[in-house]
């Protein structure tokens, strides 16, 4: 039978006589000092645990080389080496610059978030193994709050390495984890660290109190659709407030108490009912138990045949006497074991019970994740065992739901993968009631402002109801599921064992502290934009007050929406690229005279980034070189100058050139002919959004598209916003064939921390404006790796050393072929995709480079999903887009999350020179899923049709 309780670091039987009398139990007494290891190490011992200016009584010493030496065999069993000590040589650091994931915690229950942690963010993961390497310092500015500082830690690298430093000065964390099941004593201080900080913390005392009460969880989660919990008969004496008068369903009845003694009437009658109720279904036994704080991790646990009634009774009437007030006794039923592979099919061996844990991580949005699962992709485990036994966490093996279900006689894939699926969302929908219980919260009630659950670990029991396979919620146990999930993570990394995990368990909880770090580090930085952009930029403002970023703006339009929605306005005309160097010099000094004490300046706007980076020069804030941006702008320059870039080191930009050659005159063109190999393809040197960008066969094309773009596209009112600001000039560049795909890429002091590539369609020539997309890449993965490199290569090629860049290049059979770079933020639907798949936001890391921060970023982000997109034309589209596809419409569908739109363009107005007005988008567990998704969509709004056939551009992404 199913124990619906973890296993207890000193007891692991089921409560007795003896217990209900108070005579024994691992709660009374005891010394306080940490138990003995199974492991003897052989480790170092003469390594420095003492923290200066911090001593450590003898019993807090003694949980501080216990932690060590837990950790060292943790790093034992795993396969990975000795920590090594360097505290001997105190590292010296940025306080208030750089990421800081602290943890205060069991080793064994955090290891694969350490390791992760290592892996993602180099350095920046630290565990202290003591609430005495850590101090609370008052902030300035924020009343009752506190600046969490690091003296001592173990920090924890790629491949597992670790090393035990010395920080001076100490480092100011940005996000911190405690463990609030430490040592004696040790719990209240990790309790009082994490009260009240300034830096974002993932758990709290007063959180845990309300996610521990088992009470109160099971009132949350029996009110929600997709959860299914034990039927319970709660006894509460006293209860919380919010509990009080709190709905509940007909699995759960709650009986308040005014006092604990003379109940004997009252609870004979409610346990006669309960008994009899049809809400137990086929439960044979009942468990009865204690909820409240002082109980969690222990084994008050007394199983009874539902049938014997005096027995149950005399059980609730003994612990009664144990409660205090907001506490309670709980009767459940126990949830029967599933008989596989279906209920009534014969079996010669005993029933197997199953107990299931899921971790489910908050992410982007505040949304709930439980990734999909593989033997390598680990963040749902099992523990079997008979089912006429207690099953627990620490007393079971951890197994994969597959390998766990086939033990149990269900292999079939299909009834796996349903398994699976029930399972995620159930974990999911647990989260979600956790999060939105929070919202409601006021900041004391949590234990501070950035206080918040990050992540959660739930137990379920399998059972049947209806002849399916279902999981029941049992609790939450975050602690034990994520060291539970770690455990099987550990086997396949150990040597000769199996593959290294894809992803770990805890790879989205560690996303989740950089996001929140960086959000931290962020939070009230002063920075200056330049160019405010049009209607596919409206998400800057609502990001920048989300983010609590300070902006001032420089803008042409002195009647901007945004002007309204900055700190400081600055009309200025910026259109004149010609007068950047002069405009620069003027800007800088308009700041200074404002007073205005910036952290940095940047744009995402085309026709401001030469003159952002001479700003920036002027006014001494981080950017990549003038010259290197002002090479990137100019297209053909950008060609010629790779085209030189022979290496070493191999393989050399170069490699990724494409011919070309500069036109600004109808001799111009006549030589070009003769350079450049035809077909070719003839763009604006400085252009945007592939406006006048056209295939050309032959010379003749060649004159006749330089002659029309010289005459209607001449100056910044025939078309504002593609960079005709710096003139018209033109040049032809060599046609290549092959795939086109886009590289956003995020670089700071020269090294790649990000790269995102995604898919285009097939372009209606001879024109090139973007048909469709799909992210994440298609590619096989030495070819992702080839287009992340060549285009990182490109961009270092040009000097681009910091800054988030958007890189557009072609597979070819030879590799890839650089079309063009755009050194600012990838645009159209580029930022929103890679946010809803990745949770990173590109227009943050811009923000942190501009800053002279380094992004805090996952080392290699994974991909949630799939988006495929298709572009709407205002030529192409102008009756849907006025009718079916109106934007009403498209906003009621994406508001219902049936399709992502991004707007691009404010009016229906038709052009011959057109940028896309909108982008449509699909979501799928896979790109055929998303791709058929979107073509119905596009069937049914009229997008698709015999002059723009969707299937056609989709067709790259099967």
């Amino acid at each position: 039978m199913l124990s619906l309780d973890p296993l207890g670091p000193k007891w692991d039987c089921p409560l007795g006589p003896k217990d209900l009398n108070g005579e024994e139990g691992p709660w009374r007494g005891g010394s306080g000092l940490p138990p003995i290891s199974c492991f003897p190490g052989s480790w170092r011992q003469d390594v420095g645990l003492d923290c200066k200016g911090s001593p450590e009584g003898a019993e807090a010493r003694a949980w501080t080389v216990y932690y060590y030496s837990l950790l060292q065999s943790c790093l034992q069993q795993a396969g990975l080496p000795e920590t090594q000590d360097r505290s001997q040589v105190p590292h010296t650091g940025c306080p208030g610059a750089e990421v800081t994931l602290c943890i205060l915690g069991s080793p064994s229950t955090f290891l694969s978030v350490l390791l992760e942690g290592g892996v993602q963010s180099p350095g920046n993961m630290l565990l202290c193994l003591s609430p005495a390497w850590l101090t609370k310092v008052p902030a300035p500015g924020e009343l009752g709050e506190a600046a969490l500082l690091v003296s001592k830690a173990v920090s924890f690298h790629p491949g597992g390495l670790t090393f035990l430093d010395d920080f001076v000065p100490p480092r100011r964390a940005t996000y911190f984890l405690a463990g609030l099941g430490l040592g004696s004593g040790q719990g209240r201080e990790a309790a009082e660290l994490a009260r009240n900080l300034t830096c974002p913390t993932g758990a709290s005392a007063e959180l845990a109190r309300l996610l521990e009460d088992r009470l109160l969880m099971r009132q949350l989660l029996s009110q929600q659709s997709q959860v299914a919990v034990p039927a319970t008969l709660a006894f509460t004496y006293k209860p919380p407030r919010i509990l009080q008068g709190g709905d509940t369903s007909p699995g759960l009845r709650l009986v308040e108490l005014s006092g604990k003694e003379g109940q004997e009437t009252l609870v004979k009658e409610e346990v006669g009912a309960f008994l009899h109720s049809e809400a137990l279904g086929d439960a044979q036994q009942v468990a009865v138990k204690l909820s409240g704080w002082r109980w969690r991790g222990r084994q008050s646990l007394c199983l009874h045949p539902r049938v014997e009634l005096g027995a149950v009774v005399d059980t609730v009437l003994a612990l009664l006497e144990k409660l205090e007030e907001e506490e309670s006794v709980l009767v459940e039923a126990m949830c029967p074991p599933a008989r596989l592979p279906f209920p009534g099919s014969p079996s010669t061996s005993p029933e197997m019970a199953m107990r299931i844990c899921a971790v489910v991580c908050r992410t982007q949005g505040d949304r709930p994740l439980l990734s999909k699962v593989s033997k390598a992709q680990i963040q749902v485990v099992c523990g079997v065992g008979r089912g006429d036994r207690l099953l627990r966490h620490q007393n079971s093996l951890p197994r994969t739901l597959e390998v766990g279900l086939a033990q149990c006689g269900l292999s079939e894939a299909t009834q796996v993968v349903a398994v699976r699926q029930r399972v995620k969302e159930a974990a999911e929908a647990v989260l979600a009631a956790v999060l939105a219980l929070e919202a409601g919260l006021s900041a004391e009630q949590r234990g501070g402002r950035r206080a918040r659950t990050d992540f959660l670990g739930v137990d379920f029991a399998l059972t049947v109801s209806g002849r399916a396979l279902t999981p029941v919620a049992l609790e939450l146990n975050s602690g034990l599921c994520l060291e539970a999930c770690g455990m099987l993570e550990g086997l396949w990394a150990a040597p000769r064992l199996g593959p290294a995990a894809e992803e770990a368990a805890a790879a989205p909880l560690v996303e989740t502290m950089l996001r929140r770090s960086a959000r931290y580090l962020m939070e009230g930085k002063q920075l200056l934009l330049v160019g405010a952009g049009g209607v596919s930029k409206k998400f800057v403002w609502e990001a920048a007050r989300d983010y609590g970023l300070k902006l001032h703006l420089v803008e042409s339009d002195p009647n901007h929406f945004a002007s309204q929605l900055v700190q400081t306005f600055i009309h200025f005309d910026v259109t004149e690229h010609r007068k950047d160097e002069e405009n620069a010099r003027l800007l800088a000094e308009l700041v200074r005279a404002r007073g205005l004490q910036l952290d940095g300046c940047f744009s995402y706007w085309d026709d401001c980034l030469v003159l952002t980076a001479l700003l920036c020069q002027e006014l001494g804030l981080p950017c990549s070189p003038p010259a290197a941006v002002c090479l990137a702008k100019q297209k053909s320059h950008t060609q010629l100058h790779l085209s030189h870039c022979h290496g070493p080191p191999w393989p050399a930009p170069s490699l990724h050139a494409v011919a070309c050659c500069p036109l600004e005159s109808e001799a111009d063109v006549e030589r070009a002919v003769h350079q450049v190999p035809l077909p070719g393809v003839m763009k604006l040197e400085f252009g945007a959004g592939a406006v006048g960008v056209r295939l050309v066969e032959d010379a003749p094309q060649c004159h006749e598209h330089f002659s029309r773009i010289s005459r209607d596209l001449q100056g910044e009112a025939d078309h504002p916003g593609i960079g005709l600001g710096w003139g018209n000039a033109m040049l032809l560049m060599e046609f290549v064939e092959g795939t086109e795909h886009d590289v956003d890429l995020v670089v700071f002091g020269g090294r790649l921390l990000a790269a995102f590539v995604s898919d285009n369609g097939p372009t209606r020539l001879p024109g090139f404006t973007e048909t469709a997309a799909c992210m994440p890449t298609g590619l096989a993965p030495e070819q992702e790796a080839q287009m992340v490199q060549a285009a990182f290569r490109c961009c270092l090629g040009c000097g681009l050393l910091d800054g988030v860049f958007n890189v557009e290049l072609k597979l070819t059979g030879a590799g890839p072929r650089l079309i063009e770079i755009n050194p600012r933020m990838g645009g159209f639907y580029l930022r929103d995709w890679i946010l809803e798949l990745y949770g990173v936001d590109l227009l943050l890391a811009a923000a942190m480079v501009a800053c002279g921060l380094r992004p805090a970023l996952p080392t290699h982000p994974h991909a949630r999903g799939h988006l495929v997109g298709i572009m709407c034309l205002v030529s192409q589209h102008l009756q849907a887009l006025s009718s079916t596809a109106s934007r009403e419409t498209l906003q009621a569908l994406h508001d219902q999350g049936l399709l992502r739109l991004n707007l691009l363009e404010e009016a229906l107005v038709p052009g011959e020179y057109e940028e896309p007005y909108c982008s449509v988008a699909c979501a799928g567990s896979s790109p055929a899923e998303a791709r058929l998704r979107l073509l119905g969509l596009c069937q049914g709004l009229g997008i698709d049709g015999p002059n723009y056939p969707v299937a056609h551009f989709l067709s790259h992404f099967k």
